[in-house]
């Protein structure tokens, strides 16, 4: 620490004077509050009824308690962005997000739009409304700290290479839940296909200015952790900004279902929220 800097922090009135003193500096990857400030409003959104804006950085991650009826848009501007997410029952974390059911149950190896998000309860936690991407994984789950400790030398949280797991951790932390309540996840924007030798072959990106929107069809709690996607063959750890907003709405239709799988699971759903009164 410079001795100039020191003597900002020598006593409480002089670190409060320069604490106030950074009053009105911003950073590129912060929440914007109130998030109608956000300078990245997607077209046909009113700023007003935004509840969540905020870009996250490379190798950031990020949590929030949203809504039922909630629209979670996430954006990826520059091609470079991988949303890993994890998304609970924000009234009862236990139940929370089962990738082998979102699979099985709709018949459908890949995340598109129309998608459901399934608990190991049978219900729905969030719907894929909009996807223009088309890039997306359900198989591989986050990066881990052994995996990028090899690949990367480093994965420490704070580091130049932070593994998905761990951030998780830490988001997670911040709503009492530890590393044993973390389930696999599923991440947008890089995507993966099994080919017919069943090898798992990385697609990358659609390219920038992509997106996909969700639907919290249950009070969700969301977990993000924007890092480098575990198949990327690239040496470098490469991850670019990821945007979020969120806005209320309604949940979907029950009738919405296509197949009777998905209806019994939109039912199960809406029976849980409307014997809770939501």
């Amino acid at each position: 620490m410079s001795v100039r800097a020191e003597h900002r922090t020598d006593s409480v009135l002089n670190a409060r004077d320069d604490a106030r003193a950074q009053t009105g500096l911003s950073s590129e990857w912060m929440p914007y509050l109130p998030a109608s400030t956000s300078p990245f409003v997607p077209d046909g959104v009113d700023p007003a009824g935004l509840t969540w804006a905020e870009t996250v950085a490379p190798g950031g991650y990020t949590h929030k308690v949203l809504a039922r009826g909630s629209r979670l848009r996430l954006d990826d501007p520059t091609g470079e962005a991988c949303a890993h997410l994890l998304v609970y029952n924000a009234l009862e974390p236990v139940e929370r997000l089962n990738v082998a059911d979102t699979l099985k149950i709709p018949w459908q190896a890949y995340l598109k739009a129309g998608t459901p998000l399934l608990s190991g309860d049978g219900r729905v936690l969030a719907g894929v409304a909009e996807d223009s991407s088309g890039r997306h994984d359900a198989f591989c789950g986050t990066t881990t700290e052994a995996w990028n400790a090899q690949k990367y030398g480093d994965a420490r949280p704070e580091g130049p290479s932070p593994a998905g797991r761990s951030l998780f951790v830490k988001a997670a932390a911040k709503h009492g839940l530890t590393r044993r309540d973390l389930p696999p996840s599923v991440s947008f924007f890089q995507g993966v296909r099994v080919a017919a030798d069943g090898a798992l072959d990385w697609l990358g990106s659609a390219g920038p200015g992509t997106h996909v929107t969700l639907v919290a069809e249950l009070p969700l709690l969301v977990l993000l952790a924007n890092v480098a996607h575990p198949r990327d063959p690239r040496p470098d750890y490469t991850v670019g900004p990821l945007r979020v907003h969120a806005w209320r709405g309604e949940p979907t239709d029950p009738r919405a279902g296509a197949t009777p799988e998905m209806h019994r699971a939109y039912l199960n759903t809406i029976d849980y929220a409307e014997a809770r009164g939501l």
